[in-house]
């Protein structure tokens, strides 16, 4: 059985997931644009890329090795790069062909009975989000194909994530694919987020940041006291720990930083007296 994926990377059928590795950063290297100026290397350096795509997926791997060059429709990997990608290896277009079914003698459905000519049921959309339905999570109502359906979004979920929402997709011969969501944020009034963390701007008076005092602040989940040192700076930052975002890995929130923006009097609304104290004694 052909398995030119391979031969691209040079390698034989049994390397090893450091092997593959190793061959395509060298090739990657060898033929990359920014240091490969022959008009072929670009083209090669998206053939590698593909094939690297493929081979250090486990599962996208067994399923190569399983049925070998026969996923491209009986050519060898060169030659269906070139034609999906017009002389050049469009990936996402190789990927869809090779695991998502439909075009080129591609297979649709692997373990769920699917076979060559099986067309492509998934469908992609794009939502946005509320900014505090991604941090902490919740219900989404999604209408797609005069269908409307609620869909749980994870706490924490980053810009730009996707979601897989089984049974949403296209129908054919009783069968239904899958809905994938990419995920956008709607910016905060309130907070920035960096990652895990948080970050939220608060106004105090000058008497505040000059003496100090406790005030009440506003988090995602309550209220907290907040001490302000007497001698705080404009945009100085206070971190409360555990009151960000949920890392889903960790399962751990990150930090909600609080900064000051501190609010100057006009010299109108001030007394007389004191207006004139201050001109003399301030520095």
């Amino acid at each position: 059985m052909s398995k030119s994926l391979y031969d691209t990377l040079g390698l034989t059928s049994g390397a090893s997931a450091d092997d593959i590795k190793k061959a395509y950063r060298k090739l990657a290297r060898q033929y990359h644009p920014d240091v490969n100026k022959d008009p072929a290397a670009e083209e090669k350096f998206k053939e590698i890329n593909a094939a690297y795509e493929i081979l250090s997926d486990q599962q996208k791997r067994t399923q190569y090795d399983q049925y070998g060059d026969s996923m491209f429709g009986g050519q060898n990997f060169h030659d269906f790069a070139r034609r999906q990608g017009g002389g050049g290896a469009d990936l996402d277009e190789i990927l869809r062909q090779m695991f998502g079914g439909g075009g080129m003698g591609g297979f649709g459905g692997f373990g769920g009975g699917g076979g060559f000519g099986m067309p492509d049921l998934d469908i992609e959309t794009t939502i946005t989000v509320p900014f505090i339905v991604a941090v902490k999570g919740g219900k989404h109502s999604v209408s797609l194909q005069g269908e409307s359906f609620d869909i749980k979004i994870p706490a924490g979920i980053q810009n730009g994530e996707k979601m897989r929402v089984q049974g949403k997709g296209k129908s054919y011969q009783g069968r239904r694919g899958d809905l994938m969501i990419k995920v956008t944020i709607a910016p905060s009034m309130d907070y920035t987020r960096e990652g895990d963390d948080l970050t939220k701007t608060i106004d105090i008076s000058l008497k505040t940041a000059l003496f100090g005092d406790k005030i009440p602040v506003q988090t995602l989940d309550k209220e907290v006291t907040l001490t302000i040192p007497s001698g705080t700076k404009q945009g100085q930052k206070f971190r409360l720990k555990g009151m960000g975002a949920l890392n889903r890995k960790s399962k751990e929130a990150g930090y909600l930083y609080i900064q000051i923006n501190i609010l100057i009097p006009k010299i109108d609304d001030l007394d007389a007296d004191l207006v004139a104290l201050m001109r003399a004694k301030l520095p």
